[in-house]
């Protein structure tokens, strides 16, 4: 798979994130829903804490990508819903810790919502990734 960063500004650069990628080559690609703190079973963790709920929302986020033998180096978009978006970005360092060792900045969608699934979540996160094989 031949991925190619598109980035007209290099504002995002330094948010972590590109404009646009161009993929080439895939030929596996999964849809991953929207991961939040919860534990496994489906319990809301770390009510009013965002740094731990996006912690959490994105360990939760290699699961499944580790359940479809990926990881977050074959991210290659993210959609993120957060009820504070100014307490998310705060937290966004996590996304950098967790998406820097694999080089990767997908092209990213942040959007503040007034709330989630269950009123304790603040963040959410969907993923789509892809593979050559």
């Amino acid at each position: 798979m031949e991925r190619n960063a598109v980035n007209p500004w290099p504002w995002s650069l330094q948010l972590g994130y590109n404009q646009a990628e161009l993929i080439k080559g895939m030929s596996r690609q999964l849809i991953c829903a929207g991961q939040t703190a919860v534990d496994g079973e489906g319990r809301p963790q770390h009510a009013g804490d965002m740094r731990q709920q996006i912690a959490l929302a994105l360990d939760n986020l290699e699961e499944v990508l580790k359940a479809a033998d990926m990881n977050l180096g074959h991210v290659i978009r993210l959609g993120i819903y957060a009820t504070d978006v100014d307490e998310a970005l705060k937290n966004f360092d996590l996304l950098g810790q967790k998406f820097g060792p694999f080089n990767n900045a997908p092209p990213m969608t942040l959007l503040g919502v007034t709330r989630l699934a269950m009123p304790e979540l603040m963040f959410e996160i969907e993923a789509t990734a892809a593979v050559k094989r």
